[in-house]
């Protein structure tokens, strides 16, 4: 403080104070301002001294600025050019102070920050500039930085207090000195100072606000006794504004311009490095599992992009919350078990992106309902710790499937306008992803459906036989297969077919449907096996544009002086194998072309006598196929395995079989898989 009369150490005859003062004053008040910069940047410099000295250059700047308004006050005219030069002299003052300066509104709005105060924030002045100023405090301080700036409005006395500012890297740690001064053109601001503080460490003291000391005398504040009026908060979930790409740190000497270049090619190579593991994670999806896509997407991105990583799907017309994957840790874990049970309110952040279907970015989040509220009544956003919010919707076009919302911590420093454009592609290709998954499931449900429809729930009971029949999926692909089988009555006995389609899917399932009931109604009319498949092959030759062929064998059973005779026709079908009941095991040829391909196709007949507890298994091609881990073929030992299962109900030969191709195969079934068994049992009408 000027020892007397004239502000800012000027002369006593008070030129600076007239309308027209000598630009000798307005050099050394530029003069001193230099000085106090350069002190600030030498290696051990002392802040504090730097800061009162800093506000004593202000109060005489505001005392200058006091007198030149009230005698431009008293003049009719507009303020000279002179004067309009001077006020500009004085914020270049307050912008290149050597300390970090937010101006406040009295209720914390900020309308001016210095250049130093935003490489402290990590974001322009112009970007700051409107908001709340504890907005940029770490959650943690937020509740006592409110109450010290209100203390400071309500005793017009100076407060003090430590607290973590949220910069561009993660926190700074800060004392602010609140200062209620009172400027001639309205009824009071709040000068806050914040002097830097050493990095925590675990054994630091918690920051604690001290308290009020007496105004400084330099100053021409007078008590602010008046309350502060609250300024009407931004809608919740208002997306920044165009302008954001300033958010930042500027670069407060020239030397830092080549280190933020270097900065942002880094940051911009991870955001394509992360693009390019959520493409690929999407693209090698083998599973086709909605759940567990969205649960590997959020863990990478927790891992990568964010703190937490928040995802709701609708899920009958509600948006309910799906996945939420956070740091990792017992807490973190207990935290995400807490906001996965909470869905989405309506009116969130999470609800509104749905609604609108647009993006939703709060680089510094200033509303702790955003997310709502736990069982407990605790804001989600103050569990979570965030402090900053990126929400984006799962779309493709106008098909909304759900909303991804993203949150960092204060140690993270808040997301950019090239977060969110990360962020909207990701949510574009996991929509993609799930609306392929969801119409591939839709169409797996209906050929399941169809094929379930296929297969007998259960075989008919036939007089002196026993039957028994299995099938079993493939494990490679989600198709579904071609098998079928059936037993059906016929003439004078009965009939039985067994049968597999090329192919899988849709097409293959309806080529079943067409082959199976082609070859039952026209077994109804004929029981001759052979003029059944003849004529089955019509019926799907006149099917057009299918190109798939169809393997199958055709049996007429019938009683002739005790033994089941078996007239068996073969349109390219494998087996069957015959198992005696002392032990042997005879497997019959194929023969005959497959259905579908050629209109004189002749089937192949074979006739063949069976005992009692002789017999007759039938398999399709998904057996013989199958192959264990060093590429041998189960064909080779089905003869064998079948004389091991001599003379066993039809049900424990087909279960073994199954049981032991699956174990030869080591799980890994290639092609669906289909057994029938057909055991003699005493002639109808016997004992």
């Amino acid at each position: 403080m000027p020892p007397s009369g004239g502000p800012a150490g000027g002369s006593t005859g008070g030129p600076i104070g007239s309308t027209e003062p000598p630009e000798s004053e307005l050099a050394e008040l530029a003069a001193r301002r230099d000085a106090l910069q350069q002190a600030a940047g030498l290696a051990g410099a002392q802040l504090q001294p730097i800061l009162d000295a800093a506000f004593a250059e202000l109060d005489g700047a505001i005392d200058a600025l006091a007198t030149i308004q009230a005698q431009a006050a008293r003049k009719a005219d507009a303020p000279s050019e002179q004067t309009r030069a001077e006020r500009r002299m004085l914020r270049a003052v307050f912008a290149e102070a050597p300390v970090p300066l937010f101006l406040l509104e009295r209720d914390g709005t900020v309308r001016r920050v210095n250049n130093r105060g935003g490489a402290m924030i990590g974001s322009s002045p112009a970007y700051a500039a409107g908001k709340a100023f504890t907005l940029f405090v770490d959650l943690p301080f937020r509740a006592a930085v409110q109450t010290q700036m209100a203390a400071a409005v309500r005793t017009g006395r100076t407060r003090q207090t430590e607290c973590g500012l949220l910069g561009s890297d993660g926190v700074v740690r800060a004392q602010l000195t609140i200062e209620p001064i009172t400027l001639p053109e309205d009824a009071g601001v709040l000068l806050v100072a914040a002097s830097p503080l050493p990095a925590a460490t675990p054994d630091s003291p918690v920051p604690k606000a001290s308290r009020a000391t007496p105004a400084t005398p330099a100053t021409s504040a007078t008590p602010a006794t008046a309350r502060p009026v609250p300024k009407p908060a931004p809608p919740r979930g208002a997306a920044a504004p165009a302008a954001e790409p300033a958010l930042g740190p500027p670069s407060p000497h020239p030397g830092d311009a080549s280190t933020a270049t270097m900065q942002a090619v880094r940051t911009m190579a991870q955001r394509m490095d992360l693009l390019t593991a959520i493409t690929r994670l999407l693209l090698e999806n083998s599973t086709f599992s909605e759940s567990l896509t969205m649960q590997r997407c959020a863990r990478l991105l927790a891992g990568e992009f964010a703190s937490w990583v928040i995802v709701d799907v609708i899920r009958g017309r509600r948006l309910r919350r799906q996945v939420v994957v956070g740091p990792p840790g017992e807490d973190s874990a207990m935290t995400a078990r807490a906001v996965r049970d909470a869905d989405p309110e309506p009116g969130s952040l999470p609800a509104q992106v749905h609604e609108t279907g647009k993006s939703l970015l709060q680089a510094h989040s200033d509303d702790t309902a955003m997310l709502g509220q736990g069982p407990d009544g605790m804001p989600l956003l103050m569990q979570l710790g965030a402090t900053s919010v990126l929400s984006v919707p799962i779309a493709e076009g106008q098909r909304g499937y759900g909303v991804i919302t993203l949150c960092r911590g204060s140690g993270e420093g808040p997301f950019q306008i090239a977060d969110l454009a990360l962020a909207e592609e990701l949510g574009a290709q996991l929509a993609v992803a799930i609306r392929v998954d969801r119409l591939f499931r839709r169409r797996s449900e209906v050929a399941e459906a169809l094929q379930a429809s296929l297969l007998p729930r259960v075989l008919p009971e036939v007089p002196g036989i026993e039957l028994a029949a299995a099938y079993m999926s493939a494990t490679e692909g989600m198709d579904v297969g071609g098998d079928f089988y059936d037993v059906y009555p016929i003439p004078d006995g009965w009939g039985l077919t067994i049968g597999d389609v090329t192919g899988k899917g849709e097409e293959a399932v309806a080529m079943t449907a067409a082959a199976r009931y082609a070859i039952r109604v026209i077994a109804h009319w004929t029981a001759d096996p052979v003029e059944v498949l003849r004529q089955a092959n019509e019926v799907l030759l006149s099917t057009e544009g299918s190109g798939r062929f169809v393997t199958a064998k055709t049996v007429q059973l019938t009683w002739r002086d005790g033994l089941l005779h078996v007239s068996l026709g073969t349109a390219g079908h494998p087996g069957p194998a015959v198992v005696r009941s002392d032990g042997r095991v005879e497997m019959t040829g194929g023969g005959g072309l497959p259905l579908g391909l050629f209109p004189e196709a002749q089937p192949g007949l074979e006739e063949i006598d069976l005992a009692k507890g002789d017999t007759l298994f039938f398999f399709t091609d998904g057996l013989t196929e199958t192959r264990s881990p060093d590429l041998r073929y189960f064909e080779e030992r089905l003869a064998d395995e079948l004389v091991s299962l001599v003379n066993r109900p039809a049900s424990e030969v087909v279960a073994g079989i199954q049981a032991r191709a699956e174990a030869f195969s080591a799980g890994q079934l290639r092609d669906d898989l289909t057994v029938l068994a057909l055991r003699v049992l005493d002639p109808p009408g016997d004992g």
